[in-house]
């Protein structure tokens, strides 16, 4: 609610002296890139806990056996992305606020200050990279890795057999494959680099952890931005409409925006 300078497009609050910041492209954005870390990061969150569930509790031993394996790759990109993107998030909302960020009556530097110790509290970041490229990744030539890539595969093949959705879903499945792609080419040039220098894990790790949380974020936005297409065409109910479309638009956002990094 507020009020600073015009619309690049013209005033949208003709009786104010001002428009509500809410109408300039880059309040959008950084509101976006919170609420797309936040929705992505659930999505994860939600999935590792499915897992964990599986894990202790699924009566056939091999699901046991495999969600405890996928379990055991997605855990340090859970810690290690998501607290990352928290804290970026946090930054961005207190840009918003503008000066008024720094000031403890509304409460926003004080989320800044809590949000930087979770990239530490929950192991250090750089050894949570450490731990999913030298031991998750590399330890086991990429058998993780790989099978991660075979559910990406799965959506991609069921988006591809569906006539109605396919085209609208291109540009969310493209650039998913693109990245996966790039992901095995990447991991191969850093395994060899890794036979000559073990230092070259080290160098390499935080931002190939980095690539592998957008691989992982890329498929969940794929996958919620399928189910709202699919729930929008079927003919979803006004209050559904509304936040299926919110997913589509926070996923065409992220994939945009985001991903790109």
């Amino acid at each position: 609610d507020r009020i600073q300078m015009r619309s690049l497009s013209g005033p949208k609050a003709k009786d104010k002296p001002a428009d509500p910041i809410i109408v300039h492209p880059d309040v959008r954005r950084m509101l976006l890139t919170a609420k797309a870390y936040a929705e992505g990061g659930r999505a994860l969150a939600m999935y590792c806990a499915v897992l964990l569930e599986k894990v202790h509790n699924h009566p056939d031993d091999k699901v046991r056996k495999d969600s405890d394996e996928m379990l055991s790759l997605l855990t340090p990109i859970t810690k290690a992305f998501l607290t990352d993107n928290g804290y970026n998030a946090a930054t961005q909302c207190q840009q918003v606020f503008g000066g008024h960020g720094y000031i403890k009556e509304w409460g926003m530097e004080q989320f800044v200050r809590d949000n930087r110790i979770n990239m530490i509290y929950e192991g250090t970041n750089t050894v949570q990279s450490l731990d999913l490229l030298g031991r998750k990744i590399l330890g086991n030539n990429g058998e993780s890795l790989k099978k991660f890539g075979k559910q990406i595969a799965a959506l991609v093949a069921e988006v591809k057999d569906d006539e109605a959705h396919a085209d609208d879903m291109q540009e969310f499945i493209a650039p998913l494959a693109e990245l996966g792609q790039k992901m095995t080419a990447f991991t191969t040039e850093i395994g060899m680099r890794a036979m000559q220098s073990a230092n070259e894990v080290g160098a390499a790790s935080p931002e190939y952890l980095r690539v592998a949380g957008h691989l992982v974020f890329g498929y969940f936005f794929a996958r919620m931005a399928y189910i709202s297409l699919q729930a929008l065409s079927s003919g979803a109910s006004s209050g559904d409409t509304h936040f299926y479309q919110g997913k589509l638009q926070t996923a065409r956002f992220y994939f945009a925006k985001l991903m790109p990094e």
